[in-house]
């Protein structure tokens, strides 16, 4: 049976001051009407059911999470004393739901991604869940081909197809950490490479067994773990094992190291939304290249982002270019558009000036 396995975990930093670190990213309107994790959960609809969603997030974001996901049933809410990286995340998931279904297999996605359409995503998947089907070892990546030299992401560069003729998927040649300009131009040329978007599927008694060859602690704290699911003492079990493990990637931990990895090529549109600039490519702009969310009245206003949270509030702009501009109650933010990096320093710094909580 496929299970989706949805990684909710943030904190607050990217898209400040509209997150927070009671409420990330995923827990934002950005991009459509409703919630990014409501949207990851939307595209599920019909094809993998609540009791087969799992969703792993912090004990900060575990209420909020709840309201807005009232159709997943509680306890397939994974709850985590603290942030340890994708490889605890995905391994805590992993033996949670092997406790119900030995056969499982893992749809692993973050909540925070924009995917567009949901079919091409779900003919996507079950191409790679058929794969894993004919080759029970496989670990299958999506890998996107990138439209523009992206120095954010991580690269994967796809070797041979795979062997009967199974459309679009790769052995993975090799990973490369995030390039610079030039190096991201001659993966985009070359069209070896495509971006790693994160989004995985395999067996999750087969990603267990990798952890224990790779990570043999790690599988041994989340071994610790099985006696205590469905029992009154899985809260203390968790609290004790889980901040002990290492905060690593499943990309480190297993990826980079293991045999019988491959990339299945996405034909769905992507985006991680892991900037204000993103709002430009997904909610698109205006005639002077301003991409506007609020109420706004501008002159000589050109290539700025402006947001607001609040529908009653005016945002008005003189003379400004390539700035971003975004307005909630209590903290307005007002940036260079090509700083994206300097949004942390930024957070860092109202963090130093005792200004918590703004954060």
């Amino acid at each position: 049976m496929l299970h989706a396995v949805i990684m909710a975990g943030g904190s607050g930093t990217r898209f400040w001051p509209q997150s927070r670190r009671d409420r990330p990213k995923q827990l934002l309107r950005l991009a459509g009407p409703r919630a990014m994790i409501q949207a990851t959960c939307d595209r599920l609809a019909g094809w993998i059911e609540p009791n087969r969603t799992w969703l792993v997030t912090g004990a900060a974001h575990a209420d909020e999470t709840r309201l807005q996901l009232p159709e997943l049933p509680r306890d397939r809410l994974l709850i985590e004393p603290c942030g340890r990286n994708t490889a605890p995340c995905i391994g805590l998931a992993a033996i949670r739901l092997l406790a119900e279904d030995a056969d499982a297999v893992m749809l692993v996605m973050p909540a925070d991604h924009v995917i567009e359409p949901p079919a091409e995503f779900r003919s996507a998947v079950e191409s790679a869940v058929d794969v894993v089907a004919r080759e029970p070892e496989a670990l299958v990546l999506f890998g996107v081909p990138p439209t523009y030299p992206a120095t954010g992401f991580g690269y994967i560069e796809r070797g041979e197809a795979l062997a009967g003729g199974e459309e679009r998927t790769f052995r993975v040649e090799s990973f490369r950490e995030k390039p610079d300009y030039t190096t991201a131009a001659n993966y985009q040329s070359s069209g070896r490479f495509l971006w790693n978007c994160g989004i995985f599927v395999w067996r999750a008694e087969r990603i267990l067994a990798a952890l224990e060859m790779y990570e043999p602690e790690m599988h041994a704290q989340l071994d610790a773990l099985r006696p205590a699911i469905g029992t009154e003492s899985w809260t203390e079990a968790l609290a004790r094992e889980f901040p002990q493990m290492n905060s690593i990637s499943i990309d480190y931990a297993v990826l980079e190291r293991a045999e019988g990895v491959l990339v299945r090529e996405a034909t769905f549109q992507w985006d991680d939304v892991g900037s204000w600039r993103a709002l430009m490519r997904l909610l698109g702009t205006d005639d002077d290249g301003n991409t506007i969310d609020a109420i706004h009245d501008g002159l000589d206003t050109r290539g700025c982002i402006v947001r607001s949270t609040d529908a009653g509030h005016l945002v008005a702009t003189l003379g400004v270019q390539d700035l971003i501009v975004v307005h909630t109650p209590d903290a307005t933010l007002v940036a260079h558009k090509s700083d994206e990096d300097g949004l942390r320093r930024l957070v860092a710094e109202i963090e130093r000036q005792g200004h918590e909580r703004f954060l």
